[in-house]
């Protein structure tokens, strides 16, 4: 998978889970989540963009570590959803999976990046 594939699936993380959040019940609780989760899965889209455009190997690195921050937050958001119950894991599932593998993508790149110093 190159750089431009990963742009289109994390934009596409994100989009997704604008929609998820989107549905979540309008109180309290899910309106807390509802922005939480819109901030850190487009978070990882848009630092993302900003790590393809680094003019160095540390900026590079800074920046994948920001998007794996972002993704794994966007992973407990996802299990916090289910784990209130405020939707059942069947419609969540997907994202789950996505944001899991994405996390092991930019943790592998990130290490990788390291190593080349």
């Amino acid at each position: 998978m190159n750089s431009e594939d990963l742009k289109q699936r994390t934009k596409q993380f994100a989009h997704r889970c604008v929609k998820l959040a989107m549905a979540l019940r309008q109180d309290a609780l899910g309106n807390v989540i509802r922005g939480q989760l819109i901030r850190c899965a487009t978070s990882v889209a848009s630092n993302y963009r900003a790590a393809c455009l680094a003019q160095s190997k540390p900026a590079f690195t800074a920046k994948i570590s920001t998007v794996l921050e972002e993704v794994d937050e966007s992973w407990f958001w996802l299990e916090f959803i289910v784990d209130e119950k405020l939707m059942e894991r069947p419609l969540v599932a997907a994202l789950l999976d996505e944001a899991a593998e994405l996390t092991r993508i930019f943790a592998k790149t990130r290490k990788t990046a390291q190593r080349e110093k």
